[in-house]
């Protein structure tokens, strides 16, 4: 009922800055939180930052001074702003929508359920 579907991201040097974005579509009636997750080759996937309907931040220690979140309610987006890069931030990061109510088909009723988006990669060089 909901899709995410992610931009930006690639590669990078380190100390440089990227912007991913995230937008859900769908009949969407309101979406609990949003963010990133991400997965570096060989480890499990992490949070990165999540970011609720009201704007409470959930941001890892790892990223916190470096990376923010915000997101646009009304356009059901979220961004994630990564400033100074390190290498050790490479791996694909995956858009997550939690808590997202959405009408099923044109049936009248909706659920709620948990989204992922498909991944982008980001790649920092040293």
């Amino acid at each position: 009922q909901v899709q995410l579907v992610e931009s930006g991201g690639g590669p990078v040097q380190a100390g440089g800055s990227l912007t991913l974005s995230c937008a859900a579509s769908g009949r969407i009636f309101i979406i609990n939180s949003m963010g990133y997750y991400r997965q570096a080759p060989g480890k499990e996937r992490e949070l990165v930052a999540m970011i609720t309907s009201t704007h409470n931040e959930n941001i890892a220690d790892s990223v916190k001074g470096r990376f923010t979140i915000s997101r646009t309610n009304s356009k059901n987006t979220v961004y994630l702003g990564m400033n100074n890069l390190k290498p050790e931030d490479t791996g694909v990061y995956y858009c997550r929508a939690e808590g997202a109510k959405a009408e099923i088909g044109n049936t009248g009723r909706s659920s709620v359920d948990d989204y992922w988006g498909q991944g982008t990669q980001v790649t920092v060089s040293s």
